[in-house]
């Protein structure tokens, strides 16, 4: 389990790697977090550096470099953060990964490998690649200095919205984004909810099925959002918060991600975009006086098919 003081130590440990990503005020006691402005493009960029930063104190050193596996998110977060170290980076990621993805892979000096199909089939083969080169795994979701870095974004919004807040919407694919919200913001009134692409459910399906399960994988979110199987972490975590899980369609995805342009001209992707749709979709209505504070994570998209 990760706990708050994880993340405490996390946020030391990253502090001046990372932005301080702003809170915009969307509407009344409606805030977006642009965490989509972060280094790389996404919050995977916390997780990932803390994860190569605390690698010493866990008894590696990834002097042989490091391997990440990815959809794409987290390849470049990888890939941002090693750079910045001076670690050398291989990022595996499946061959349908979008080609602004891997363009920006190889811009930050990572060493790209396409295969399989899906997430799942590019985890197994950089598994096998650490283990055969020796160098470090760095894994996209499931690790715990992974959640810990993830989480330091809730710490920062616990700072950032004068009077507080009394709900957070989150985008879940393997679960490492919502497993640090919850770590950060377990010990607060604060309510966490989980929103996901109806094709690609994997925290929805093990809630309901008492433990992860495989599950299968599509629709337009299904590159960012895309495990196979929810992480441990968050299973375990979610389950123990009771948190509240929703389902959004493709149809709501593709509309929130629209109207994100259309209204505040913010570009984010198709899965960031899942958890505004659970809004604008009516698929969660806050109740009377309800703050809302809605995660936008990530903005590694092509956006012309929003001009």
């Amino acid at each position: 389990m990760v706990h708050n003081s994880d993340v405490r130590a996390a946020a030391r440990r990253i502090a001046g790697r990372v932005r301080r990503t702003p809170v915009l005020e969307a509407g009344d006691r409606l805030w977006f977090k642009l965490e989509h402005t972060q280094h790389a493009g996404s919050f995977k960029t916390r997780g990932m550096m803390n994860q190569i930063v605390a690698a010493p104190t866990r008894g590696v050193l990834p002097s042989a470099g490091i391997v990440a596996a990815s959809g794409g998110n987290a390849g470049l977060a990888a890939a941002y953060a090693a750079a910045e170290l001076g670690v050398p980076a291989e990022v595996y990621v499946p061959s349908a990964a979008p080609a602004v993805k891997v363009d920006k892979l190889r811009k930050l000096g990572a060493s790209v490998v396409q295969t399989g199909n899906e997430y799942a089939e590019a985890y197994a083969a950089a598994v096998e690649w650490a283990r055969a080169s020796g160098a470090y795994f760095c894994h996209a979701y499931d690790d715990p200095d992974m959640v810990a870095g993830n989480g330091t974004l809730g710490l920062e919004l616990t700072e950032q919205i004068p009077g507080g807040f009394d709900t957070v919407l989150v985008a879940v694919g393997g679960g490492g984004l919502i497993a640090g919200m919850i770590s950060a913001l377990r010990a607060s009134d604060v309510s966490v909810v989980s929103v996901e692409p109806a094709t690609s459910c994997a925290l929805h399906t093990a809630l309901r099925a008492g433990e992860p399960v495989d599950v299968p994988v599509s629709g337009v979110a299904a590159d960012s959002l895309g495990a196979r199987r929810v992480g441990e972490i968050a299973f375990g975590l979610a389950k123990d918060a009771g948190i509240v899980s929703l389902l959004v369609d493709d149809k709501a995805i593709v509309d929130a991600r629209r109207r994100l342009w259309d209204d505040y001209r913010l570009v984010v992707e198709h899965g960031t975009a899942a958890a505004y749709a659970a809004l604008t979709s009516g698929v969660y209505v806050p109740g009377p006086g309800e703050r809302v504070v809605v995660l936008l994570c990530g903005a590694n998209t092509d956006p012309s098919d929003l001009i």
